[in-house]
């Protein structure tokens, strides 16, 4: 099957990259991918797929029927986002957006799922409907949720719904994939302790001093993980910012200090009580000192649980597609967040992770960063996947 199924895509190559590129010179934020859709919508059409736009906002679904007998549908999802960072690579096709990249290779998802379904539409020899679902805002605008509360599953129903992210680092070839929760819940938090302030040296006596009490907060928090969750439970607290006071006046005690950051977890139940032991302890520590605390907590992200039958199949998949050596069926959990998580909540399914190349001497460049670019030699292998996917799936 492998032979077979990525001698169908070759042809396809050289016009996926171009398509890639041409989106990575355009990158467009969350909520705003209106060109980007427009593409992605055009090229659907083109390939005789049903297409639905403005889904959830920019969201596009293509709709694509099989020609053998079938009711299943499933979903598979591919985010279109980009982020707000000025890009380094000096790459032709680099972004023309200054402050703007796809420094996450959401580029390279959309492009292989329009890969997908330009092969399916070619050859759709399966049963049944797969509904192709381009996704805005994954990069913290809520994309997810708002294709969700636009009706995506009631409108374009899916037994099972899949989902695909290149892995920075892991090599060429090769896939990754875990049962269970795959990715972290991520929350972040801001903690404004405030008292009176006052003069550090001559009258510290009539101050309530805020620096006290952030610091006992941030060294307690800390200790919430080795002695509150249980020893099993992976979680994660990072302080990421302490603001307070000001460089040109070291002997004047500030009234109020400001503290970020962000919490990881993998269960709701540990995620529950990390709120509460940061809210505890914030309350704590500030009337020990005499000053108020204000706490600010907000989710991010939902714990990303893959469903075990369904990621079978997509071990299977890939498996069918590089070998069985090549696919890494029981991958450590990752600390990032990914809001298909919510899909996943929704609808049963997996999601997956594809090599996106690592460099000779073993270094790469990850997400996230200005120097960050998707690898187009792996467009075949993941458009292959997707089609693999579909032709398992939905009996071809």
């Amino acid at each position: 099957m492998t032979r077979s199924i990525l001698a169908e895509i070759e042809p396809l190559a050289a016009g996926l990259t171009a398509i890639r590129r041409d989106i990575h010179a355009h990158p467009e934020m969350g909520m705003e991918e209106t060109r980007t859709a427009a593409l992605v919508a055009r090229e659907l059409r083109a390939a005789g797929l049903e297409v639905t736009e403005g889904v959830g906002g920019t969201g596009v679904v293509g709709t694509l029927r099989g020609n053998r007998p079938g009711n299943r549908a499933i979903g598979l999802r591919a985010d279109m986002d980009a982020l707000a960072i000025h890009e380094k690579t000096d790459l032709p096709y680099a972004s023309t957006t200054p402050g703007t990249m796809h420094a996450c290779g959401h580029d390279g998802h959309t492009t292989m799922l329009l890969g997908a379904a330009k092969a399916l539409a070619a050859r759709p020899d399966f049963g049944g409907t797969v509904q192709f679902i381009f996704q805005p805002a994954e990069e913290g605008r809520g994309g997810a949720a708002a294709m969700l509360a636009d009706g995506l599953f009631e409108r374009f129903p899916c037994d099972a719904v899949y989902g695909m992210h290149n892995g920075a680092g892991l090599p060429v070839g090769k896939f990754r994939i875990r049962s269970g929760p795959m990715m972290a819940a991520v929350d972040f938090f801001t903690v404004t302790f405030r008292g009176t302030g006052g003069h550090g040296g001559s009258t510290p006596h009539l101050a309530t001093d805020v620096t006290i009490a952030q610091a006992h907060f941030c060294l307690a928090l800390q200790n919430v993980i080795g002695r509150n969750v249980p020893a099993v439970e992976p979680a994660v607290v990072s302080i990421g910012s302490i603001h307070g006071g000001s460089a040109d006046s070291p002997n004047v005690m500030p009234a109020e200090i400001v503290i970020t950051g962000t919490v990881r977890t993998f269960s709701d139940t540990v995620r529950a009580l990390m709120e509460r032991r940061l809210r505890e302890l914030a309350a704590i520590h500030a009337q020990a000192q005499g000053c108020s605390a204000e706490v600010a907590y907000s989710g991010f992200t939902n714990v990303l649980v893959n469903d075990p039958d369904h990621t079978a199949k997509a071990v299977r998949a890939a498996s069918l597609l590089v070998g069985e050596e090549a696919v890494d069926g029981n991958a450590p959990p990752i600390t990032g967040g990914e809001d298909f998580a919510d899909m996943l909540q929704a609808r049963p399914g997996a999601f997956i992770f594809i090599g996106n190349g690592v460099k000779e001497d073993g270094s790469f460049h990850s997400v996230h960063t200005p120097h960050y670019d998707f690898n187009d030699d792996i467009i075949p292998l993941g458009v292959g996947y997707w089609v693999a996917l579909v032709r398992q799936e939905l009996g071809a």
